[in-house]
């Protein structure tokens, strides 16, 4: 049933808004209306979008200007808008098939942008790729949607979301990814993958009370946990590799989910990463100083790689008692026991019952290139080894080695 034109804002837009009231009107009726919203989301081409935006709001007697409409959802193929102010802010949350999708700080507060992501799963292998679709839509440049994160921390409590399942920690470059796309395959599991949202709130509680960081999180795991289909029983959430270093941060604010830490031969993870740094790798965008390295007299070569590699897996190494004085402790897995591990170790470890025909949508998957889901799986463990130059070997062995063995030894006590 299509919603009254003048029942109550839903979403309680402030003064900072757009100052056209006919389509703030307009928008309080598609935040209100789940078929509405999905019907114009459905609409990829600008031009139909706003033709089909008037003729929606004609039918609630709104009348709406085309060339107000055509400026704020022209097409933005650089994605450049997700950085300017959102249309319309308010500081009640957006209905369930809206997500985070940004972190911006203005005017000394922080704000959290949603973006309307729909009822379906994200499907792509990383969240930002979901986001990246969803700014393709005019839907979402017409009706983003900015609350404070105090908001959110405020309502996160009461919010109808799912409890983490379990985390996923990792090297890098080390078969996460291939973990998180096949519990993705389970109808009912929402996985959410390296969702900027997610850092944002970690990185500003570095700088927060320790429980302001808590809570801080809690909401923002909460706000990704969103039941959008309604089916939904379970939920993991696959973290930055440099995230190792905020343990004590996610122990503090779950000490009863589970975790687990993914790692692979530092030879083989530094030929990937000297082929395509990660971000964390370029000092341009992740300073030495976030892993507490002195930038003086290094080369950002496969030595300073390595290190930063080291900083990485030593927190795991440092912070796994942790994990076994709380409720849920941490799970130490090397990349050559996937994919089998997933069903066989990592499910029970996050306490997640699978029938066959699920583990087996899953062996289907693990079939797949976890990062290109076109292509067919191919084993790259010997062109690597064969790749690693003796700079490498000699990184590896510096700074990862002695760590590298303490991590096998802690994921043979756990196998033990």
């Amino acid at each position: 049933m299509a919603p009254n034109c003048t029942s109550p804002d839903p979403v309680g837009f402030s003064d900072r808004s757009v100052s056209d009231d006919a389509l703030k009107s307009f928008a309080a009726l598609v935040m209100a209306d789940e078929a509405l919203a999905a019907r114009l989301a459905a609409v990829e081409d600008t031009d139909a979008f706003i033709s089909h935006t008037m003729r929606s709001a004609q039918c609630h007697d709104i009348v709406l200007s085309e060339a107000s409409l055509r400026k704020a959802a022209q097409a933005d193929p650089l994605g450049l808008v997700r950085w300017a102010d959102a249309p319309f802010s308010g500081s009640s949350l957006p209905p369930r098939h809206w997500l985070p999708i940004g972190v911006v700080a203005a005017s000394g507060a922080t704000y959290v942008d949603w973006g309307w992501l729909g009822p379906k799963p994200l499907g792509a292998p990383f969240y930002e790729g979901a986001v990246r679709r969803a700014w393709a839509l005019p839907f979402n440049r017409l009706f983003r949607y900015r609350t404070g994160l105090q908001d959110l921390i405020a309502q996160a409590e009461t919010a109808d979301s799912l409890k983490p399942s379990g985390f996923i920690f990792h090297m890098s470059r080390c078969g996460s990814t291939l973990a998180a796309q096949m519990l993705a395959a389970l109808s009912d599991c929402v996985v959410i993958s390296e969702a900027a949202p997610i850092d944002a709130v970690v990185q500003l509680g570095r700088a927060l009370a320790p429980e302001d960081a808590v809570r801080a999180l809690r909401a923002m795991i909460s706000a990704f946990g969103r039941k959008r289909a309604g089916h939904e029983r379970r939920y993991v959430i696959k973290l930055d590799c440099w995230h190792t270093l905020a343990l004590p941060l996610f122990r503090h604010a779950f000490p009863d989910v589970p975790w687990v830490f993914l790692y692979r031969d530092p030879v083989e993870v530094l030929v990937s990463q000297m082929r395509q740094r990660g971000v964390q790798m370029v000092p341009e965008y992740m300073p030495p100083g976030f892993f507490g390295l002195d930038p003086a007299g290094y080369l950002m070569d496969e030595d300073y790689c390595a290190r930063v590699l080291g900083v990485i897996c030593r927190a795991v190494v440092d912070h796994h008692e942790i994990g076994r004085r709380d409720l849920a402790g941490g799970l130490i897995l090397n990349y050559r026991k996937l994919p089998e591990a997933v069903c066989s170790a990592i499910l029970p470890h996050f306490a997640m019952a699978c029938g066959e025909e699920e583990r087996q949508r899953m062996r289907q998957i693990a079939q797949q290139d976890a990062k290109s889901p076109t292509l067919s799986f191919a084993s790259d463990t010997e062109s690597k080894r064969r790749e690693a130059t003796d700079k490498i070997r000699g990184a590896a062995d510096r700074h990862l080695g002695a760590i590298y063995n303490r991590l096998e030894a802690l994921s043979e006590l756990a196998a033990g």
